[in-house]
């Protein structure tokens, strides 16, 4: 599935299955997996989207669940890649680039949360910060700053990111089951996703007016 796949739906130019797996879901990979490293791509937004043009194609389910395996893998994939850059800045003197990106991508009083939810609750919490929006990184960080090793994190993360790619996965469901055009299932998917991934800051927002 790549942007062209959903532009072509969107306008009912559905490309050919052989096309479609040849290109499209490698550069699912790859945009999923390079979303995971670097915050500019709508990693939930594509994955949602995906799964609606998957929806409408004639390899229902397969389709379906292959996007689903793809997008749980590259996410996985691109969470280890992004722990081991940071952890070559943790045991290195200077420190890293990297590791300097996700301490600023997480505030103080984040990371202290973090820390806290990881020693009362271990592994088992990179599950939920997969799930909720700008929850991955300051576990991340933590995780980090704890020298946890990295077979450890990926034992963690891997149910993480299966759990993420299967929430997303059922945004997209909806959409697709909603509407007959798959452009309009598309816009629906994205639209969900952006607002799940604003709530947290609207939600900080309403607090700090009430107080």
């Amino acid at each position: 599935m790549t942007w062209r796949d959903l532009l072509a739906a969107a306008v009912g130019q559905v490309p050919p299955d052989g096309t479609r797996q040849a290109v499209g879901y490698p550069a699912l990979f790859l945009l999923v997996a390079l979303g995971a490293l670097l915050p500019v791509i709508p990693t939930g937004a594509l994955v949602s989207s995906a799964s609606v043009v998957a929806f409408h194609q004639d390899t229902l389910p397969f389709g379906l669940l292959l996007v689903f395996a793809v997008s749980a893998f590259a996410a996985f994939v691109g969470d280890l890649a992004l722990y081991w850059l940071g952890r070559r800045g943790v045991h290195s003197r200077g420190g890293s680039r990297w590791l300097e990106r996700l301490r600023g991508r997480a505030t103080p009083e984040r990371l202290e949360q973090a820390q806290t939810k990881l020693d009362e609750h271990g592994v088992l919490v990179l599950v939920v910060s997969r799930l909720v929006p700008a929850g991955r990184i300051p576990i991340m960080l933590a995780c980090l700053l704890a020298e946890m090793p990295l077979r450890r994190f990926a034992r963690g993360d891997a149910p993480a990111c299966l759990a993420w790619a299967a929430t997303y996965g059922l945004i997209g469901i909806l959409g697709g089951s909603l509407f007959s055009e798959p452009w309009k299932g598309v816009a629906l998917a994205v639209g969900l996703t952006l607002l799940i991934s604003a709530a947290p800051a609207l939600w900080r927002r309403v607090r700090r007016g009430a107080a």
